[in-house]
């Protein structure tokens, strides 16, 4: 029977993170390390009470990979060991970057709200040891919104202005998975689409790193060169989005492949939303249903 399309529990969440999720953390790309991305983050479903009083509670974490100077030169890691990371992660109240401060999370021994589980990993596309890491985001959302949208002229803008009533008008929030703003055709679409890209890379741009991975509800597509000739700017990416999304008529996240300041989700991590790990891919007819299930659907 195939694991259910659904959200994942915070018992889901503490069993995937301590019980499976380090088990992947050699399998990471290289590009990864506890020091490599500028910063990790962590996201919560709920926000999380913080130490000062009267203070905005927190939904959104950060913790930057080194210490630096007002300068933004690096002068120190912060973790320590991959298992400060895991930590972290696992436990983001407790080993909160900002502990000795009144913006720290609260402790969760003195309070009865729940200690918070990571609803999303994210890790920098910023990078300390190489240059700014090159991605695509290919939603699925998107693509069921160009259906939509009746065949309109693609644009960065144009998905946007799909609203729910004209999913569910077109039976996609009411196609499986139901409730969903896209249809599981949508998701391989976007799968098809990621590897359209890496072969757009490979061929136009003779890039010879690259690689794909399934985010949840879509997929990334990565360029890992680091040569000088790859080593793209702000305007540079520019061109690539309008490339990708007006030439080859792909409805990419054009913000993410133009942001440096943009984060993505950690290979491996769990896509709370419809509790399927985040993996690197080699071709479309990966089997999302079925190949990318937590452990704790089997118990």
């Amino acid at each position: 029977m195939t694991p259910p399309w659904r959200a994942a529990s915070r018992d889901d969440l503490h069993t995937y993170y301590t019980e499976s999720f380090p088990a992947h953390i050699d399998a990471l790309p290289s590009f990864i390390t506890e020091v490599g991305p500028k910063e990790y983050a962590i996201a919560f479903h709920e926000a999380y009470p913080v130490r000062k009083q009267g203070a905005p509670d927190r939904t959104f974490i950060r913790w930057e990979t080194c210490q630096t100077n007002k300068s933004g030169d690096q002068l120190a890691e912060q973790f320590d060991s991959v298992d400060e990371l895991i930590e972290f992660i696992q436990y983001p109240a407790r080993h909160d970057p900002l502990q000795g401060s009144n913006y720290a999370l609260a402790d969760p021994d003195l309070l009865e709200h729940p200690e918070p589980r990571p609803d999303a990993v994210y890790y920098a596309l910023d990078h300390w040891e190489r240059s700014w890491v090159l991605a695509v985001d290919i939603d699925a959302k998107d693509i069921a919104a160009q259906r939509a949208a009746s065949g309109a002229e693609l644009t960065a803008e144009s998905t946007d202005s799909v609203d729910s009533d004209q999913l569910r008008e077109t039976n996609i929030v009411d196609s499986a998975p139901e409730g969903y703003p896209y249809a599981f055709a949508d998701i391989e679409q976007a799968l098809e689409y990621g590897f359209a890209v890496q072969e757009i890379f490979e061929d136009d741009f003779a890039a010879t790193e690259t690689m794909v991975v399934y985010s949840g509800q879509g997929c990334h597509v990565y360029l890992l060169d680091t040569d000088h000739k790859h080593r793209y700017d702000e305007q540079s990416r520019e061109v690539i989005n309008d490339l990708l999304l007006e030439e080859y008529e792909i409805p990419i996240d054009p913000v993410v492949t133009a942001d440096r300041r943009r984060v993505m989700r950690l290979p491996y991590s769990l896509h709370v939303d419809v509790s399927r790990i985040v993996q690197p891919i080699e071709s479309p007819d990966f089997d999302f249903r079925t190949e990318a299930i937590p452990s704790f659907f089997s118990t």
